[in-house]
């Protein structure tokens, strides 16, 4: 009996050091990440290439507002002169579920040319569609757009492969509590520190690369934009 109380009780430790552990990561992931997010499009400042990542149009026969949200926001960016190309990443299942040629119909409509969009058929996963945005289509200074919960775990993931990246996070769906989507993401920061930290998991394809081809630019950075505002003034007071 004494042997079988020792085992609930470790049993109920490893529980708790378990629980703890994927709460210490879900917060880690945020406070990495905190400095590199913007909230406010205004506020963006240029950037060649944004990616964006991809999520089904439609639940049902109902549009996902996870998806309108992102592509909605690109739109905007382009047409706010702030982005000039944009990498399309997600989902290739099958030839009826295409996420990277569904967004790009809809830039298209938005009147983006064809020539400044480019698609990643191989974003099955966030590691997949940041990973191969550097690697494939060598590009190391891009804005990606996406909600605020997953903009904390490309962003955790790009730092960890040195990638240099600033995401948008633009708007949850109205009227949605946001909760099984919350629990489901908690857990989705944990298999990525193991995928990153422990098992070094490489996207399932890479191939050959398709660079984006971009122009050279004088933008300033976001970082640049923070110091700037850090810095006291160098004004004489006796001017």
């Amino acid at each position: 009996m004494s042997l079988l109380k020792h085992g609930l009780q470790l049993i109920l430790v490893l529980l708790m050091l378990s629980a703890l552990s994927v709460y210490g990561i879900d917060r880690w992931v945020s406070w990495k990440s905190k400095d590199h997010i913007i909230s406010d499009i205004t506020q963006v400042p240029e950037f060649q290439v944004a990616v964006v990542l991809g999520t089904s149009k439609y639940l049902g026969k109902t549009l996902n507002e996870y998806y309108s949200h992102r592509i909605n926001a690109a739109i905007s960016l382009y047409e706010l002169g702030k982005v000039s190309r944009f990498l399309l990443s997600g989902d290739n299942a099958h030839r009826s579920y295409n996420e990277p040629w569904t967004m790009k119909r809809d830039l298209l409509k938005a009147g983006i040319p064809e020539g400044n969009i480019f698609l990643d058929y191989a974003g099955f996963r966030t590691l997949d569609s940041i990973v191969r945005a550097k690697t494939i289509f060598d590009t190391d200074n891009f804005l990606i757009i996406t909600q605020r919960f997953h903009c904390e775990r490309a962003l955790f993931i790009a730092q960890y492969h040195d990638i240099n990246a600033t995401c948008l996070a633009v708007s949850d769906p109205i009227n949605h509590s946001g909760i099984k989507t919350r629990t489901r993401e908690v857990f989705a920061r944990t298999k990525a520190f193991f995928d990153l930290y422990i098992f070094n998991t490489q996207p399932k394809f890479l191939g050959p690369k398709e660079p984006i081809i971009i122009e050279p630019t004088n933008t300033t950075s976001v970082d640049e934009i923070v110091e700037e505002q850090a810095e006291p003034s160098n004004k004489n007071d006796s001017q």
